[in-house]
């Protein structure tokens, strides 16, 4: 078969979104060859992995016939530079080591590190990080927000004359929650203007701010309906994020034994000099710490 260069294939691909009706690859070991090396589908995964991302445009049904152009077209010039001898360029041979290094660092965190993690080990770590939460208070608000002082002073008269903060709200407010209500649900420290924030929280459950509270918006006319202390989020919200932390300890943890195991000298004065800088900040900080 005759090769196709990556360009006309890609252009045909987004074309059409089909090669004339090219039938699904069977999952065979072999999916190519060039020249005498075999493609196979362990190779395609790995380049999959590394240059899928530039194939996102392509369709889908299309992109493993993309990528496996793109490591055709990879292969033949990979051959040709053996043949410039090119691999034994210091430069390019530098680059090599580190492909290799970077490939056995990734294949090794995935088996020790990734793979390891189990639901039991980030219900675990999710308990801990939980416990050490410190106790937040929220509360449930609503507001009447107003152009002007004498308009929200008005509106602080006729409320407590008994008429229905809702009502007066869905009336008169000048914000996106009027319709509501005023409506703004419960929020925590930090989620608000600080002036608006500040006259909330000292309101107590059912009360009215006295007087208007005037922030970049316009005036306000709050009352709180309900304190309570904020629920923790669920295991199922957080996990992704919990995965994360427990997959940074055991990378530091893997790292930190591996050069335990493996000395390491900066022989580069520069360098040494900036290490030892570094590590000395290090214990300055822990000394003080004690």
């Amino acid at each position: 078969m005759r090769t196709i260069s990556r360009t006309a294939l890609l252009a045909a691909i987004l074309a059409t979104g089909t090669l004339a009706g090219a039938p699904v690859f069977a999952q065979s070991k072999v999916i190519a060859t060039v020249g005498s090396d075999e493609i196979t589908e362990a190779d395609l995964a790995a380049a999959e992995a590394e240059i899928g991302e530039d194939f996102r445009q392509v369709p889908e049904e299309q992109r493993r016939l993309a990528v496996l152009s793109a490591l055709i077209d990879i292969k033949v010039l990979a051959a040709e530079a053996e043949k410039a001898d090119l691999q034994d360029d210091p430069t390019v041979a530098g680059q090599l080591d580190f492909l290799r290094d970077r490939t056995l660092h990734n294949a090794y965190f995935e088996k020790n590190g990734v793979d390891a993690v189990t639901d039991e080990e980030l219900k675990g770590r999710y308990d801990k990080e939980i416990a050490a939460l410190e106790p937040r208070e929220e509360i449930h608000a609503r507001h009447i927000l107003l152009k002007t002082k004498e308009e929200a002073e008005a509106v602080i008269g006729e409320l407590q004359n008994g008429a229905d903060f809702a009502k007066v709200a869905e009336e008169k407010s000048t914000g996106p929650s009027g319709p509501n209500g005023g409506d703004l649900g419960f929020f925590s420290a930090g989620q608000m203007v600080p002036e608006f924030e500040k006259a909330a929280f000292a309101l107590e459950p059912g009360s009215i701010t006295s007087e208007p509270v005037q922030t970049q918006f316009g005036w306000h006319v709050i009352k709180v309906e309900e304190k309570r202390q904020a629920q923790p989020p669920s295991f199922e919200e957080v996990k992704d994020r919990i995965r994360q932390l427990v997959l940074r300890d055991k990378y530091l943890q893997l790292v930190k034994e591996a050069r335990d195991e493996m000395p390491v000298e900066y022989v580069d004065p520069e360098m040494k000099s900036q290490v030892e800088a570094i590590e000395s900040e290090i214990k300055a900080r822990a000394g003080s710490a004690e």
